[in-house]
C-alpha cells in the first residue's frame, strides 16, 4: 500500500475516535477538532515512524497537543467563565438527564488533574491497555496504575457531590 493510501486509511478508520478521546482530554468540542487536525498533521509528516504503529503514535501526540494547550490555556485569561454559564441554571432546566449526566462526567473530568484525566480518558475511553497507556503519557506502568486508582476515587467523589446541573423538585 502506498504511503499516502495508508495514511488515508489510517485517517478514515480513527479520526473520530481520536476526535472523541480529544473531546475528552480537553471538554471543547472545537479545540478537540483542532487538536486532531494537529495531531493528524503531524502524524502525517512523521508517517514512516508513525506507520507501523499509528494510533498509538496519535494517542501520543493527541496527549503532548493537549498538554501544550493547557500549559498555553494557563497563561491566557479566559474569554467566558464557567460561572458566568453556571449563573442562569434555567438554560439548563429542559435539557434532557442524559445530557446533565455527560456534561457531570465532563465537568468532573476537567477538575482531574492533567494526568489523572488522561489516563482515565486513555484506559477507559481509548480502551487502552496499561502499557499502551504508559507508552502515551510517557510514563510507567505503575504510574499509570497509581494515576488510575486516584483518578477514579476523585471521579467518584466530584460525580457524588451536587451540580448546578441538577434541578431540585422545588425547582421545577
Amino acid at each position: 500500500m502506498s504511503v499516502r493510501g495508508g495514511f488515508e486509511a489510517f485517517v478514515g478508520d480513527s479520526s473520530s475516535r481520536l476526535l472523541r478521546t480529544a473531546y475528552l482530554l480537553i471538554g471543547d468540542r472545537h479545540e478537540a477538532e483542532d487538536l486532531l487536525q494537529m495531531t493528524l498533521i503531524r502524524v502525517a509528516r512523521h508517517w514512516r515512524t508513525a506507520e507501523a504503529a499509528p494510533v498509538p503514535y496519535a494517542h501520543r501526540v493527541l496527549v503532548n497537543l493537549s498538554r501544550d494547550r493547557a500549559r498555553r490555556a494557563r497563561r491566557r485569561v479566559p474569554e467566558v467563565g464557567w460561572d458566568e454559564l453556571q449563573a442562569s441554571p434555567a438554560e439548563f432546566r429542559d435539557l434532557a438527564d442524559e445530557l446533565a449526566q455527560r456534561a457531570s462526567v465532563i465537568d468532573a473530568l476537567a477538575r482531574l488533574p492533567d494526568r489523572q484525566r488522561e489516563v482515565l480518558v486513555l484506559r477507559f475511553y481509548a480502551d487502552l491497555s496499561v502499557a499502551e497507556s504508559a507508552a502515551a503519557i510517557g510514563a510507567s506502568e505503575g504510574t499509570v496504575k497509581s494515576h488510575t486508582s486516584r483518578a477514579l476515587a476523585r471521579m467518584r467523589g466530584l460525580l457524588a457531590e451536587p451540580t448546578p446541573l441538577e434541578v431540585s423538585p422545588d425547582d421545577r
